[in-house]
């Protein structure tokens, strides 16, 4: 199993950025799939999920709005593109998987997920 995360970098304030997630090794569908973000001193968040159901994916309340979760099942790739971007959106960012879970697994901080990619530095600063 493989998670290789992507797309970090250094933004503004304001700006945009895409991070992807290109998974192999496992039937990516009924997987759920997420981002999950850890600041210095902080605790690790569920930023997005996405469980490949009916169910609605899950935005923590910090980013609803300015981030967008997507999944391409013929890629096996998973985006998060995220935009109005502030410095407190700065962290390292993973994603992770689960088979066949609610998007709201999300809500648990990345508890219960079984697979990781490592991460990828997101800095939003002047």
């Amino acid at each position: 199993v493989q998670l290789q995360a992507s797309g970090g970098g250094l933004v503004q304030p304001g700006g945009s950025l895409r991070l992807s997630c290109a998974c192999s090794g496992f039937t990516f569908e009924q997987h759920t799939i997420g981002w999950f973000r850890q600041a210095p001193g902080k605790e690790r968040e569920g930023v997005s999920c996405d469980s490949d159901n009916n169910d609605t994916p899950y935005y923590a309340e910090s980013v609803k709005g300015r981030f967008t979760i997507s999944r391409d099942n013929a890629k096996n790739t998973v985006t998060l593109e995220m935009n109005s971007l502030k410095p407190e959106d700065t962290a390292v960012y993973y994603c992770a998987v689960k088979w066949f879970a609610s998007a709201s697994i999300c809500s648990r901080g990345g508890a219960g997920m079984s697979y990781w990619g490592k991460g990828t530095q997101v800095t939003v600063s002047s």
